[in-house]
């Protein structure tokens, strides 16, 4: 046995390639022999570094699909209050545009002091639970900001706010799902790392147990 083939070899599981994220791209062992250090190599250490790898891949495509669920179901939400928020701001703009119409100013200033109409709906107190509420015309909404934390907005700040987070959720969403992707890819590669050391490492035993049997054994078989 060679002095180099008892060395136990540097394992490198991982390449230096990396994806937007920095999520770093699998190592595919092309040439087994070579890669565990020699034909008397032991595979030992080489295969638990492999499953170490594949567990930290299944750790962050479990991260990565809680996140995914949790996005697609913010998404609709702050899409829904956006709406919400924009017909509010429509309404205002339409009675204001309705006011700038009329020819007397003093139906105008008439039109535009009258309290119009409140808008009944309905909203949502807790899962399958809602309630009928009135809206009056308004300049100001209350946005909930997480953590328990509900704050005013005037209604262009608001329509300004919820844009950019929708625009942060579909992104963060895009990239969390063309993450997942590159990770389940990154997993076959490490599962059929796995098989191939395995595979190889039974070979050379069976291949061992061969060259050790007795000759007269052999030619009995034979």
């Amino acid at each position: 046995m060679s002095a180099s083939s008892s060395t136990t070899p540097q394992i490198i599981i991982q390449q230096e390639e990396k994806n937007p994220r920095g999520i770093p791209k699998a190592l595919f062992i092309s040439d087994v022999e070579e890669y565990v250090g020699g034909p008397d190599a032991a595979v030992e250490v080489v295969l638990s570094a492999l499953q170490d790898a594949l567990a930290k891949y299944r750790y962050m495509d479990t991260n990565l699909t809680q996140r995914r669920r949790g996005l697609e179901e913010k998404i609709p939400d702050i899409k829904k209050t956006l709406s919400m928020v924009e017909f509010l701001r429509d309404r205002r703009e339409g009675r204001r545009a309705e006011a700038s119409d009329v020819d007397d100013p003093g139906d105008s200033a008439d039109i535009a002091s009258e309290n119009p109409a409140p808008v009944r709906t309905t909203f949502e107190l807790a899962d399958t639970l809602y309630a009928e509420a009135e809206l009056e015309e308004t300049d100001t909404v209350y946005l909930w900001l997480g953590a328990n934390v509900m704050l005013s907005y005037k209604i262009p700040a608001a329509i300004e706010l919820l844009k950019s987070k929708l625009e942060a959720a579909n992104t963060t969403l895009n990239n969390s799902i063309e993450d997942l992707e590159f990770i389940r890819e990154q997993m076959t590669v490490m599962e059929v790392n796995t098989a191939r050391v395995y595979n190889w490492d039974v070979k050379r035993r069976r291949e061992r147990r061969e060259k050790e049997r007795p000759i007269g054994e052999k030619s009995a078989e034979t």
